[in-house]
Parts: C-alpha cells; structure tokens; sequence
C-alpha cells in the first residue's frame, strides 16, 4: 500500500556539510542536548543580595559529573582535546580540538556509532553518548548534536566568550522554567 505524499515522514534536515572531513584538524564547537530538554545535568545558582554582581555558578547533579568525566575522558583518544566546556541544565556546549596527525587510524576501521562514520568527531561524541548512556543505564540524549566548524581566531573567541556566558544568560533562555 503507497502512503500519501501528505502522510510521508517528514525527513530530518541535514546538518553535515557534505564534502567536509571531520577528522580535519581545527576546532570544532558543538552542543548535545538532553532528550526532551529535561534540566537534569546541572542547577545554575544565582547570586543572591544587594548588588550581587557575581557571575551565577553552576552545580553539578550526579548525572552531570558523570556527563563531565565522560566528556572529559574523550582526551584519551589520540589527537583530542576538549578546550573548552559548559555543562547547562539541559545541554552542553564544548570547543574540541583535533590534531588529524595524532588521530589513531583515523580512516581504518569502522565506527559502532549509529550511522557509520569514520570521521573523528562524529566517533568523539558518539562514544561519549554511549559511555554516558551506559553508565547510567538509559539514553539521555537526543539524537545527533549541533556543531559548527571554527574557522579563525574571532570565531573562536566568540564561541569561548558564548561558552563563559552561558550560564548568565540562562534565566533569559525561552525554555528555562524554575522547576
């Protein structure tokens, strides 16, 4: 039986750029979320009493020190580091930066993630989901994540600068809720 062109599955939008190696060296921003945003990697405390003008601080739930060291222990692949990092409620911002001459074999091999790969971010944050995901015994992500390739030094102060402010802005986010 045909299904009506009205009734198909809308398809997801592409968010590689095709004919671009993500196993280049460079940096790389990217943010995972949290299956149906639910706040449950951090709190973000405000500061509190006349003219607090300290920045908010961000405390870490047991799944989110457990995102954390996962995160975190993506280091020990080789060529891999995570430069910079903020943990949300419900997301995570992260500058990585790979070194393709250090990346083990990088085009041997194929990947366990979901949708084959063998470019090394795509394996970076896939083996971090699953990690994660194993040690806490369920999928807490949503599929796939966002990432945008850093292309020069403004850039990439802009995204550090996004990184360090995130927390600030957080009680002006259109999907923050004081649950």
């Amino acid at each position: 039986m045909e299904m009506d062109k009205e009734k198909e599955i809308p398809r997801r939008k592409e968010l590689r750029i095709k004919q671009y190696d993500y196993s280049s060296t460079g940096a790389y921003f990217i943010t995972i979320c949290i299956k149906d945003r639910k706040q449950i990697l951090s709190d973000i405390i405000k500061p509190v009493g006349v003219g607090a003008l300290d920045d908010p601080k961000i405390r870490l739930t047991a799944i989110g020190k457990i995102v954390e060291k996962n995160l975190l222990s993506s280091e020990n692949i080789s060529g891999v580091k995570i430069d910079r990092y903020v943990i949300m409620p419900d997301h995570i911002h992260a500058i990585i930066l790979l070194d393709s001459d250090k990346y083990a074999d990088a085009s041997k091999g194929s990947s366990r993630a979901p949708t084959p790969t063998n470019e090394m971010l795509p394996h970076i944050v896939s083996t971090f989901k699953r990690f994660c995901n194993k040690e806490l015994g369920n999928n807490i992500f949503q599929r796939g994540y966002i990432e945008h390739i850093i292309r020069d030094r403004e850039d990439y102060e802009t995204r550090t600068k996004y990184i360090y402010e995130n927390p600030t802005r957080w009680y002006y986010d259109e999907l923050y809720t004081e649950e």
